[in-house]
């Protein structure tokens, strides 16, 4: 590992005064359980790291009538352990409970998890957002791309977003909240995620200065809201499809619907087809089965990982079946 300034300010503002207005000169550190295993593998090397684990307002779940608020340290164990989160948004806590490893969880902030690099294993070895070879051939439509993109893989990016919790927030439909020095903004939280055209592009809306400081979510009331993730193995693993349903129904019919995939794009990857299948229907076995198919109805896999499009269709029915209430 690089050698790198360490500075450890108490407020946001002063946070974002010590990074860097261009990327690669700093970094932000919280939990750490990503940046440091990209420094030791020299993927990133900052001149400096500012650690904002001494800022107190960027910590903490409240709740109040215009929704839930969770700053941006709380760690992902806080939030599955939380109890206005598991009575409000059983989905979130789940989500959070399964993803990584208690270890992990235990250190990983919420604001770390919506932040984090792919997990490409071409990016991860220094090749790179958008990996070519030396005459200009992209390396993962040529090499072994088992774990990438099925949808929104048009483009030169083929890596797939990686976090799990992203789906299920955007699923009750949560806002991102970011502070720099042109002060504050709010966004939905799925416009945080872009897909990179060329290599000094990132895949998050954030400028180098800019610190995440907090999520909200609306009231969930009237919603169903279920998540639904494939792995090789129940252990510690990455999902190779994730699926987050949120449904408000008039009786047994869907009256409206949120569907949104992970592990499938270089974005979480929301689907308006699947969205327009369940509008009016039944969410029973049937309708489920046939927005599933509209959500992967133009995934174009690459050379290796057709069998995602079966997995993420799978994943989709059994998360709308979930919400809907239904066996799984």
């Amino acid at each position: 590992m690089r050698a790198f300034d360490y500075v450890s300010p108490s407020s946001t503002k002063q946070a974002s005064s010590l990074l860097s207005a261009t990327w690669g000169q700093t970094e932000i550190i919280a939990g750490g359980t990503d940046l440091l295993a990209l420094m030791k593998e020299d993927v990133v090397s900052p001149k400096r790291l500012v650690n904002i684990k001494e800022i107190k307002e960027l910590s903490g779940v409240t709740a109040n009538a215009t929704g839930l608020r969770i700053g941006a340290l709380t760690t992902l164990v806080e939030v599955a352990e939380n109890d206005g989160i598991k009575a409000k948004y059983p989905a979130l806590a789940e989500a959070a409970h399964e993803a990584a490893s208690p270890q992990i969880r235990n250190m990983a902030t919420l604001g770390g998890n919506l932040c984090q690099r792919p997990r490409c294993w071409y990016f991860r070895n220094g090749l790179g957002l958008l990996p070519k070879d030396e005459s200009g051939k992209d390396l993962v439509d040529a090499g072994d791309n088992r774990y990438h993109a099925i949808l929104g893989n048009d483009g030169p990016a083929k890596f797939v977003s990686p976090s799990t919790i992203v789906p299920v927030l955007i699923a009750y439909n949560a806002k991102l909240r970011l502070e720099g020095p042109k002060g504050k903004r709010e966004l939905p939280l799925e416009k945080f995620y872009v897909i990179p055209k060329t290599e000094k592009d990132r895949e998050h809306d954030l400028m180098p200065n800019e610190i995440v400081t907090e999520v909200v979510l609306p009231p969930a009331e009237g919603w169903k809201v279920a998540h639904y993730e494939i792995r090789q193995k129940a252990a510690f693993d990455w999902p190779l499809a994730v699926a987050a349903v949120a449904l408000k129904t008039d009786g047994s019919n869907v009256q409206a619907a949120r569907v949104v995939l992970g592990h499938v794009a270089p974005t979480p990857w929301l689907s308006p087809e699947a969205e327009a299948a369940l509008k009016g229907q039944p969410a029973n076995d049937d309708a489920a089965k046939k927005a599933a198919g509209a959500a992967l109805r133009n995934a174009k896999p690459l050379s290796q990982n057709g069998y995602k499009v079966q997995l993420a269709q799978v994943a989709v029915k059994r998360a709308i079946l979930k919400a809907a209430g239904g066996a799984a």
